[in-house]
């Protein structure tokens, strides 16, 4: 039935036409933004999966930083133990140097005395932003003889967060340490059993003092082996620490890679079938302008009847 009153053909082309605007407006947005799931809105269960997800990837961002403050600690304290070791070794050499017959210890003294100065130089200056693990003072306040570095961000599957961390335990590895009652590697007293029977450390031993002799000498060079071996602990310590280290921060790394893949396989668009979709949509929209003239044209068609 022809009627002026209802057009049935134009309501029905424009609400084609709507419909085609609106799924073209849809494809002209996710072009635009590269998400198909830009806002609540297009996927409530998606966009919070995603916002989620992405704010865990911030917290994981800071934590390969942490890791990266982390590993540059071990990494200065180890260099400091082995460049400890090699002074050491020089002064286990002196010392044997000194047990020969007729050897000038005062002259052999003073080169283990610059030895010693340089133990001080390399422990008081291997420190990363403040802190010293091989001089050290335990009885400060607040000290604390494990170091905690922010190692991991986990959720689980309630959704309560937690931090895990890498602990390096300082109390191997420090050199010297100002507290009276607990000493370093280097200033741990041992006493001499010979004719001298000194009481010193690697840090102050003299040969030069009242009748040291060979007996002390010998006790000398195996309180220095003991500091030797103590120190090779300690640097394999920082090494093993360091290795764990670099292997979180790199398993860190590809963890977010991951879920930055998982979020844009939830919220991006694919942009090869969004650009088919929106040549599509272009033609049925011209296509629908056209329904709605020939739609229009109708009722011109009923007035040709009255002429």
């Amino acid at each position: 039935m022809s009627s002026l009153m209802t057009n049935v053909s134009a309501m029905t082309a424009l609400k084609s036409l709507q419909q085609t605007n609106s799924a073209l407006e849809t494809t002209q947005s996710r072009i635009a933004t590269g998400f198909r799931v830009a806002e609540a809105s297009d996927n409530a269960a998606y966009w919070s999966i995603a916002t989620t997800m992405r704010s865990d990837n911030k917290a994981l961002g800071t934590v390969q930083d942490a890791l990266g403050l982390g590993a540059a600690k071990v990494d200065v304290a180890y260099t400091g133990v082995n460049s400890a070791i090699e002074v050491v070794d020089e002064i286990k050499s002196k010392l044997v140097a000194a047990r020969e017959p007729g050897v000038d210890r005062a002259k052999v003294q003073a080169e283990i005395s610059e030895l010693q100065n340089q133990l001080t130089s390399i422990a008081s200056s291997a420190g990363f932003n403040g802190e010293n693990w091989l001089n050290v003072d335990s009885s400060v306040a607040g000290y604390s003889a494990t170091e905690s570095i922010v190692a991991s961000f986990d959720r689980d599957a309630a959704g309560a967060v937690s931090v895990g961390t890498i602990s390096v335990d300082k109390s191997t590895t420090a050199l010297f340490d100002g507290n009276a009652a607990a000493t370093g590697i280097l200033d741990t007293e041992f006493t001499t059993t010979g004719a001298g029977a000194v009481t010193v450390t690697v840090a102050n031993l003299d040969l030069t003092a009242a009748n040291v002799d060979e007996t002390d000498i010998d006790d000398m060079i195996s309180g220095v082996e003991t500091a030797l071996q103590s120190m090779t602990t300690a640097a394999s310590d920082l090494g093993s620490a360091k290795k764990r280290i670099d292997l979180q921060s790199n398993f860190v790394g590809n963890l977010m890679d991951a879920v930055d893949r998982g979020i844009g396989q939830l919220v991006d668009a694919d942009m090869s079938a969004e650009s088919s979709r929106l040549s599509a949509l272009q033609v049925q929209q011209q296509l629908g302008i056209q329904a709605m003239s020939i739609a229009n044209g109708n009722s011109q068609a009923i007035l040709s009847l009255f002429r």
